[in-house]
């Protein structure tokens, strides 16, 4: 386990440095002058030299990108070109906003898709199953942004018992949260519904059936169980999409994230913010993946880890 723990983490080293590559040349590519933004709309030409001078923009493009890469291993960021102020600072203050309502999105997500998969493939082929399967179907199709609309439509607005922007109460979550993880609540009843009933095809499954055992038994010991081994890869991956779809549930509930702050950042095209806030959407996923791998383990010891030798 440990030597695959290790052998995980020096690959994830190419594919950060790929990824840092990739934004920078990206950044570089945006329209604008950093130094005309970091001095200010009215600075002087003097000034605004200046700010060139000071942002390293006069250097050679592979001396910007490891000078940027040097500081982004040290964890110092630079400060954004509005404010100055740190970008480590401004990233912390929205990183917490944006994880609870991850997270909530994800309990969200986790419980209805769970509930409605397996009542769904309990119920095969029964009204239950139908309708239950349509709905997650049109769950799939509505778009977040739409959801957050109608619900501030006819929930929030009508009965002003939810606010509809910012974060000043533990219920401001809950709009959000809803929209957010809807659609991954649709995905997971899908996904849960398929792995139930092809497992509870197996022939171990059938053997015990076919020994007398209860029902609920062999319903949650033998099929949830190995059920779930396919259904975590999608819970680790659908997290992720969380982290990375709260930028458009963010922006319809002005919810003070990383994501708000990520749309905030390209309109006032403040490139330290936008470059640090994608590596850290990069990095997440990657070690997302890596939990999810690691707790297969725990799932069934049975799956190996450990990289077979050639």
């Amino acid at each position: 386990m440990f030597a695959y723990l290790v052998r995980r983490l020096l690959e994830m080293i190419p594919v950060l440095l790929v990824v840092s590559l990739l934004v920078f040349a990206f950044i570089k590519l945006l329209p604008g002058d950093p130094a005309r933004i970091y001095a200010g709309p009215d600075a002087p030409i003097e000034a605004v030299e200046a700010a060139r001078q000071h942002l390293g923009l006069n250097d050679p493009l592979p001396q910007q990108y490891l000078h940027w890469l040097g500081g982004l291993v040290k964890g110092d960021l630079g400060v954004t070109y509005r404010t100055q102020q740190p970008v480590t600072e401004v990233i912390a203050q929205g990183f917490m906003p944006t994880m609870w309502l991850a997270l909530a999105g994800f309990a969200w997500s986790v419980l209805l898709g769970l509930i409605i998969g397996v009542i769904s493939a309990l119920k095969r082929g029964k009204w239950q199953d139908w309708t239950l399967m349509s709905l997650a179907v049109g769950g799939i199709s509505m778009p977040p942004f739409w959801l957050g609309l109608l619900l501030i439509q006819f929930v929030a607005m009508p009965f002003g018992l939810f606010s509809v922007s910012g974060f000043n109460q533990p219920s401001d979550i809950i709009l959000p949260a809803i929209t957010l993880g809807s659609s991954v609540a649709a995905v997971m009843a899908r996904f849960t519904r398929s792995a139930f009933l092809e497992v509870a095809q197996e022939d171990y499954v059938r053997t015990a059936r076919a020994k007398g055992l209860r029902n609920r038994l062999v319903t949650w010991k033998h099929i949830m169980r190995n059920a779930l081994i396919p259904v975590i890869t999608m819970l680790g991956l659908q997290f992720g999409f969380l982290l990375g779809g709260s930028i458009v549930v963010e922006s319809v509930f002005s919810w003070p994230g990383l994501g708000w702050l990520l749309i905030e950042s390209i309109k006032t095209q403040d490139q330290p913010v936008i470059q640090a806030l994608v590596m850290l959407f990069v990095f997440e996923f990657i070690v997302i993946n890596l939990l999810v791998d690691l707790l297969y383990a725990v799932v069934n010891p049975a799956i190996r880890l450990r990289q077979e030798p050639a």
